[in-house]
Order: structure tokens, then sequence, then C-alpha cells
């Protein structure tokens, strides 16, 4: 025999499940006998006339029971209640229909869509889309993996049934499963060909020489994929390069146009020899002519004859030969005019290319440009024995600027700072944006104390100019410190060093210069 439940809410409710389990019409009768069969109450016969007062108090009992629990079921308690003091049994047989369906009955299997709540509906939407649109979208270049996601989208839309579910669960598995396999193998074939790629660069690279103006453009994208890359810095790349290409387009046409310039005066001057030497040959014919008729004439007369046109003819191939060399001589001048015209444009291609190295808010160098300065003059300063110095600024209250007017008046506030910068210092001085408000200045052929002494009257400069935003003056200051190179140092260890002493300026007041240890 069962153990009967405790209290007589939870026999009631035992009552009820058993009810909708054996199929049983929830009847005053049927749901005392079931009552009675789980408290243990010998089962009685049920009187012909009227019903047993026994059911009506467990029925009154537990709707009062239920009127006291939270949510929905309190209300259920009270239409029971209403139902019992108006005797109305069928309305209370069909409220415990309805608590049945909707508290009780476990969902049958066959359960049409429409009866879902909305809540499920929602989430077989949401998986339907996932699979249909994102997951197909991601896989691209997988046909039969894009093909499955998408039926795989569409069951779900129709699958009722446990058995479906649990197929469309099986299939999805699988579906992971090949997704990961797949993704394995295309992120290893965009190794390889980033690989391909950068051994492309490579060979290119070598081939070029060291002025070359596609160097710079190589070594912006090699820089790009040695890196960790992202969209942002891929845009930030693409843009750059399109617009030095589109320079360098530009500027190829018109070295394109002087270099044809060059050819076509090229072929005037072969021309104009060839003309001086035809008409060398026909005077020298002439002359040959000219010396057989003397040596046949018997008058004077004759030999007169004949001077008179040697002197003729010498005069004409004497003015062939001034006109030929002036037309050279001006073709001279300018092949020499395009040379320098070439000259020109191949520097401003090396230029363009250079443009991938500036950062683009200030116009100064950005750490790769750095990167290659530093190279350079660090070899220059090696092979000649010349002092190198480094100088790291950083502006003061910078992050106050920005707060106060903004991040448009902080951006000015850089440009500004290097457009002072560039009219103080010597053309050899490069200046390069480090990061944020921070700033790299090369110094070559500069002492440690002239450097600071530099430094110093840069301050003074940048106080006297004023910043205007908005047609309000503002007072930029900054700290800097100064960094002489050791031999055989790297840039890493010089900027340290410099660092640091401008972090001790910082500390000491700000507005100051410090020389590194």
């Amino acid at each position: 025999m069962s153990t009967a439940p405790p209290n007589p809410a939870e026999i009631a409710r035992e009552a009820f499940r058993r009810l909708a389990t054996r199929r049983i019409a929830p009847t005053p009768d049927a749901y005392r006998d079931i009552y009675n069969e789980i408290a243990g109450v010998p089962a009685a016969p049920a009187p012909v006339a009227a019903q047993s007062p026994g059911a009506e108090v467990v029925l009154s009992d537990f709707a009062v029971k239920l009127t006291a629990t939270p949510g929905d079921l309190a209300e259920f308690g009270r239409r029971f209640n209403r139902a019992v003091k108006a005797r109305d049994w069928d309305g209370y047989a069909r409220s415990l229909s309805q608590l049945v369906e909707k508290h009780f009955r476990k969902p049958s299997t066959i359960e049409v869509a429409g009866d879902e709540n909305a809540e499920s509906k929602q989430l077989r939407d949401l998986l339907s889309r996932t699979l249909t649109f994102a997951v197909a979208s991601l896989l691209g270049g997988l046909p039969a993996l894009v093909t499955e996601a998408e039926s795989l989208g569409a069951a779900v839309k129709l699958a009722h049934t446990d058995e479906a579910l649990n197929e469309i669960a099986l299939r999805l598995k699988q579906l992971c499963y090949q997704i990961e396999i797949k993704g394995g193998d295309v992120a290893e074939q965009q190794e390889l060909l980033l690989r391909l790629f950068k051994l492309l660069l490579e060979n290119v690279s070598g081939l070029l020489d060291d002025d070359s103006w596609l160097r710079g453009q190589i070594e912006a994208v090699q820089e790009l994929i040695a890196g960790p890359m992202d969209q942002r810095s891929l845009e930030d790349a693409t843009r750059s390069l399109k617009d030095v290409i589109y320079k360098q387009s530009k500027l190829k046409h018109s070295l394109s146009d002087v270099k044809v310039t060059v050819k076509n005066m090229m072929m005037t001057f072969i021309d104009r020899l060839g003309t001086v030497a035809a008409s060398t040959a026909d005077f020298h014919e002439k002359i040959g002519g000219f010396s057989e008729r003397i040596s046949r004439a018997d008058k004077i007369e004759d030999l007169n004859d004949v001077v008179a046109e040697v002197l003729r003819e010498t005069r004409l191939v004497q003015t062939e030969a001034l006109t030929s060399r002036d037309r050279m001589i001006a073709a001279r001048q300018e092949v020499e005019e395009a040379e320098q015209r070439i000259a020109r444009l191949e520097a401003e291609l090396r230029h363009m290319s250079e443009l991938v190295r500036e950062d683009q808010l200030t116009g100064s160098l950005n750490r790769r440009g750095l990167d290659d300065v530093f190279e350079r003059e660090t070899a220059r300063s090696d092979r000649r024995g010349t002092p190198l110095c480094v100088a790291l600024l950083d502006l003061d209250d910078f992050k106050r600027l920005n707060d106060t007017h903004g991040h448009l008046a902080g951006d000015a506030a850089l440009r500004h700072l290097v457009k002072i910068v560039k009219e103080t210092l010597r053309s050899m001085d490069v200046i390069a944006r480090f990061g944020g408000e921070e700033f790299v200045i090369l110094l070559p052929e500069t002492t440690i104390d002239a450097a600071a002494q530099t430094m110093t009257r840069l301050q003074r400069e940048l106080t006297k100019h004023f910043f205007l935003h908005e047609n309000e003056r503002l007072l930029i200051t900054f700290s800097a410190g100064v960094a002489l190179r050791i031999p055989n140092e790297s840039q890493a260890s010089l900027v340290a060093r410099a660092d640091k002493a401008m972090y001790q300026a910082k500390n000491s007041g700000k507005n100051r210069v410090v020389v590194a240890e």
C-alpha cells in the first residue's frame, strides 16, 4: 500500500493528477473515490439520492487552500469557491479541467504549433533564423554545410514532436562537428596563404632599389601582416595606401610624359647628326670634284670659278654645322631640364611612398617612420662618430584640455605643437608621434647640452605662439626628457631612458626639461 500524502492539499493535488492520468472525468464522485483511495479511506457505497457532504467539504477546503497560494492558482481557488457556494458542480468540473490542462497535464507529443506558449515559439523562431541566416552566411565557402544549416532552420519550424526534436538535435551536433573540422581547415589555408604572401613581398622587396618608391608600400603591408590584424588596422592601411597609390599614379603619368619627351629629343638629336653627316659627305664629294676641275683648269678664270664654288659650298656646310650645333645645344638643355623633372618626379614618388609612414592627424612621422629614421641616423652616427640625442616630450594636462574643450581641441593642440616644432628645429631634426600626446624628437649631430637647450628654446617658442581654440587663447606646455645615445644602444633602451627623464620632469613641476642619466 502506498504512503498517503501528508496533508489534504497534497492529497487533492495527487487526486487531480490521477484523474488526468487515468483520463477520468473530474466529477465529484470520481474525485471522492480517488481522494479516498489516496488517503486510505475504505470505499463506501455512494448515496443514491444526494451527494456526500464529505466531498463537498473537501472540495470547499481545497478551494480555500488554493486561494492562499501565489500566482494564478489563487484565481482558480476563487473560482472553485464561487462554484461550491452556488453548488455549480458543472462549473466546478470545467474549472478543474482547465486547471488540469494548464498545470498538471504533460504536453502531448503531437501538440500542434498553435498550442505553444509565446516564449517557446519565440525561441523556436530565433533558432530557425540563426541557422538559416546567421550560420549559413558564415559558411559561404562551404556549400554543403550551408545547405544543411538552411535545412535545419526549416526543420526547426516544423518540428513539434519529441522524435523530430531529437532528430534535429543529432543533426545540429553533427553540423557543429563539421563546422569545427572545416573551420580548422580554413584557418590552416589562411595561414598558408599569409605565409605565401609574406614570401612574395620579401622577394619583391629584395628586387627593389633602396630608393624605390614602391618600398614604402611594401614595408607598410609587411608590418600590417606581421602584427595582430583587426578591422580598424586593415581599414586604416587600405585608406592610406589607396591615397598614396592614387597620388603616385598621377606622378607616374607625368613621369612617363617626360620620358617620352626625352626620347623624342634624342631622336631629333640623332636626326640632326645624320643631316650633318650627310652634308659633310656631300661636301667631301664636291671637294673631290673641285680637285679634279682644278687639275684640268688651263685658265685663271676657270680657277676663280672653282674657288668661288668651293667658298660657297664651304659657307653652306658651315651654316648647316652652326645650325646643327645650335639645335644640339638646345636639345641638350631640354634633355637636362627633362632629367631634372624626372629626378623631381621620382623624388615625389618616393615622398608619396613615405606618406604611409606619417601620422594622419599631425603630419609627423608615425612609429614605423620613426623606426626607419632611427635606423638610418644610428648608422650614420656610428659611421661618422657623431652624437645622436633623443627627446621624449609629453603635453602637460592634456586630459584636462580634452575634458574641458573636447577632443577636437585636443587634436588641434597636437597639430599646433608639431607645427611649432617643425618651424623651430633644423631640417635634419625629426619629430614622430610616439603615442597619444607623446612625441619623440631625433636630434642628429647634437650634444646632450645642445639638445637640452633646444628643448628649452622650443618650450619658449610654444609659450610665445598661443594655441587658439574658438577665439580663446590657450597656453600649451610640455615636459621633456633628453637622452644621448651610447654606442650600440638600441632604440628601445634609448627611448626608455628619455621616458624616465620625462617623468622626472613631470613630477618636478611640469614644463621642464630633464637630462637622462
